[in-house]
């Protein structure tokens, strides 16, 4: 049985859709082979999965129609898989499968893609109310029951990738790591204020701990207003990592903190995956559809009137479900999950 999944064009949702091939393979067993048709940046998640065969590069970027390329890559895996199934609800995503010829290809009712599906689920949002719901039932018969408890997403780390990026960025394990994730490309009704990463930085430094903060390129400079409102002593205890890693070296490195902050974010996702104690920070969003899934994890949220409004910019322009939120509360959150850390175990 081979298995082309086209994947999702987020981090999270990709370290998410680790459940549906946790639950293809114990549908079909070890003789099941998954590979994932995904953007080139996933390559470093898909390939810390045990679970995937291959990750195939897609070339297109999100929204990009392109239809000659489409064409052209599906036609390229004509007669190699007995079933595509679809993550993206988009028509594009249905493309590839379609052109490719694939005897069975599955996804949910989206985008107008009724000839190019011909194993197409109409979504029962209140029987399936989470994503990683969503993304399993597609690896059974329509209408089945899951079986719980449901699988977690499990990134596996190279001790030696894992050694070779702390050696590149001069970084010691002498004392415990808190990571901070103060970044969310959804938007800014997403981020919690830098005032308050910094007074968490500022209390866990005083514990003897240092603080590596983790991102995009794009986060650099909000990092790097969380290291300057520290005070000289304190600041060289963090490192701004931002835009500075591979997201492969990111995920290497996250699997050695002690404790993790975030925003409701890619990286969030990944820490979870990696067992890191978490506390994740939510505001305009809500944990109820795509919660991290791990053991030792802390949500933190105001659960005002106005939201989860799931907005990209705050409608009242106070983002108060965000500024409101104290400090010491993550503070606490973190006292709770972590007392005494250890040297952080292989995941």
């Amino acid at each position: 049985m081979k298995i082309l999944i086209v994947g999702p064009s987020w981090v999270g949702d990709m370290v998410m859709a680790q459940t549906l091939f946790v639950c293809l393979k114990q549908r079909h067993g070890d003789a099941c082979l998954i590979d994932v048709l995904a953007p080139e940046w996933s390559r470093p998640i898909l390939e810390r999965m045990p679970e995937v065969n291959q990750a195939l590069s897609f070339p297109l970027g999100h929204g990009v129609l392109d239809l000659a390329t489409r064409r052209r890559i599906g036609q390229s895996l004509a007669g190699r898989y007995d079933q595509a199934i679809l993550l993206p609800n988009s028509l594009k995503s249905a493309l590839v499968p379609y052109f490719a010829r694939i005897p069975k290809r599955t996804g949910w009712r989206g985008e107008m893609r009724y000839r190019l599906l011909n194993d197409l689920r109409l979504l029962d949002k209140q029987q399936y109310p989470l994503m990683i719901e969503r993304f399993m039932a597609l690896a059974h018969e329509p209408g089945a029951l899951l079986m719980q408890p449901y699988p977690r997403p499990q990134l596996q780390i190279d001790p030696a990738s894992r050694s070779a990026a702390l050696e590149r960025f001069g970084l010691e394990l002498d004392r415990p790591v808190l990571a901070l994730c103060p970044g969310a490309e959804f938007g800014e009704a997403k981020r919690w204020p830098t005032e308050h990463y910094a007074a968490v930085a500022d209390a866990k430094i005083r514990m003897g701990w240092q603080v590596w903060l983790f991102g995009s390129k794009n986060d650099h400079a909000v990092a790097e207003d969380i290291r300057q409102r520290l005070i000289p002593g304190l600041r060289e205890e963090s490192v701004n990592l931002c835009g500075e890693t591979s997201l492969a070296e990111a995920i290497d490195l996250l699997s050695c903190a002690s404790a993790v902050v975030s925003n409701d974010s890619g990286l969030m996702h990944v820490a979870a995956a990696l067992a890191r104690p978490l506390v994740a920070v939510y505001g305009s969003t809500s944990p109820q559809f795509t919660p991290p899934l791990a053991e030792q994890v802390e949500i933190v949220r105001l659960d005002l009137d106005c939201s989860p409004c799931f907005e990209r910019t705050c409608r009242f322009g106070h983002y108060n479900c965000l500024r409101d939120l104290p400090a010491q509360r993550v503070i606490d959150a973190l006292d709770r999950l972590v007392a005494d850390p250890a040297e952080p175990t292989d995941v």
